[in-house]
Parts: C-alpha cells; sequence; structure tokens
C-alpha cells in the first residue's frame, strides 16, 4: 500500500534509478524473501547506475562528437598499424588527467575521426568534458567571436574543457588572424588540459600548414613535446566498404 507514495517520492527527490528498482522489486516475487538491507543495496546500487548513465548522456551532448563511436568497437583486423596496447592505455584516459595530447594522422578514410570520437566516448564516461569541433569552422568561430566580443568568453570556454578535439587539421590555410587565435587556443591548455588533434597530413608538414615559422613553431612547440602519436596506415575504410558491398 505504501509503495506507490514512495515512489512519488523518490521521484521528487530526483531518485529516479532508486524509484525504477523499487517498481521493479515490486513485480520480482524471488526478491520478496531478501532482507531489508539487501533490498537497499540493490535501490543504491540501481541509483548510481542510472545517475552514471545520465551523466554520460549529458557529457556525450554537450562534447557534439561528430559520429557514435566506442573503443569497444575498434577494428582492429584492418591493416592500420594500430597498436592494442597503446589504445587500451589511451581509452583509460590518464592522458587526459595528465594533460597530454594526442595526434592522429592518416590518409582520408582511415578512421581518424571514428576514432577521435571513440576516445571523446571514453572520456565522457570517466566523466570528462569534452568538446568535438572541426579546425577549420573553430578558427572561423574564433575570428567571429573577437568581432562581436564574445572572444574572451569562448577562450574561457575552451580553456574549462578536460578534452578539446581538433579534427581535420590543416585541411585549409591559416590566415594570419586565425594563426593567433589557434595559439591562445592551445597556450590556455598548456599542462592544464589535454588536445586530440586529427589530420590527413603527417606531423612533419604541420609547420607548412601553418603558414607562418614563428608562430608554427611556438604552436606545435606546446602540441607535440608531452604528445602520444597515432599513425594510421593502409587504404581507405570507406572504399573498402563500398567495395565489398558492390561485390555482394
Amino acid at each position: 500500500m505504501l509503495r506507490h507514495p514512495t515512489i512519488d517520492q523518490l521521484h521528487a527527490l530526483g531518485l529516479i534509478g532508486m524509484a525504477q528498482a523499487l517498481e521493479d522489486q515490486g513485480r520480482d516475487p524471488n526478491l520478496r524473501d531478501l532482507v531489508f538491507e539487501d533490498r537497499l543495496a540493490l535501490l543504491v546500487e540501481r541509483e548510481i547506475a542510472s545517475r552514471d548513465t545520465r551523466r554520460t548522456a549529458i557529457r556525450l551532448r554537450k562534447a557534439k562528437l561528430r559520429v557514435s563511436a566506442a573503443v569497444e568497437g575498434i577494428d582492429y583486423h584492418a591493416p592500420r598499424g594500430l597498436d592494442r596496447t597503446l589504445v587500451a592505455r589511451l581509452a583509460a584516459c590518464q592522458w587526459i588527467g595528465d594533460a597530454r595530447n594526442l595526434l592522429v594522422s592518416g590518409a582520408t578514410g582511415t578512421g581518424k575521426t571514428w576514432l577521435a570520437c571513440a576516445f571523446g566516448h571514453a572520456a565522457c564516461r570517466q566523466n570528462l568534458s569534452v568538446l568535438y569541433a572541426r579546425t577549420p569552422r573553430l578558427l572561423e568561430e574564433l575570428v567571429l567571436a573577437r568581432a562581436d566580443g564574445r572572444y574572451p568568453r569562448l577562450l574561457k570556454a575552451l580553456a574549462k574543457v578536460n578534452l578539446l578535439i581538433l579534427d581535420d587539421w590543416g585541411v585549409a590555410p591559416m590566415v594570419a588572424e586565425q594563426r593567433r587565435h589557434l595559439l591562445e587556443v592551445i597556450d590556455d591548455r598548456v599542462g592544464r588540459s589535454a588536445t586530440l588533434i586529427t589530420s590527413q597530413l603527417p606531423v612533419a608538414d604541420w609547420y607548412a600548414a601553418i603558414g607562418d615559422a614563428t608562430l608554427a613553431d611556438a604552436i606545435l612547440d606546446r602540441l607535440v613535446h608531452n604528445a602520444y602519436r597515432i599513425d594510421l596506415a593502409g587504404d581507405s575504410l570507406r572504399r573498402r566498404a563500398a567495395e565489398t558491398i558492390k561485390s555482394t
């Protein structure tokens, strides 16, 4: 008789997991013989799991990851040169807590964006804040923010993110203003938070892509010196998938 009012009270207190677990217990005759402490423990476990799920969902929504990906779904069969040991270490996200960087390079279609989003997903599950951005669009947004007064606020927001993912680095030439803004973003994060960069270009070609030797030295010195590196090899996974579909 008291079960329904109690469920309403749990909802009112924001204890959604406990409320759902209590409803489930009422429908499961196998739980009726459990002592009070055991049933209470099950309610608390469900609440913890429910909060973890909701927190991860919020983190993922704010991260704006380009694709839905998880490290458990990484394809090691394609010959891309992926090191399982390194991937497992990165998936644990200690490198993010240590404010180290990750540089992922490889030809078009080798899975750079997917892999970056998988690491972003892993970080969200570790209750770390993540933000995904395509580098050209972020640079354009920084220029606009400088013009309309949002620049300090945007820099502050970018600096606070535990993991900033900059996808498609070097696909478009940078103008002088964009280079300066990029240095500000990277400088704010050095020693404080982690940055993950994906690029079609090998790291050795990033100096030319930035387009100014002095700023390139400053930016890359901050990015590369403590970074993990993944250099993806092999053919385009998208092309291979398309050829497989054609052959079936």
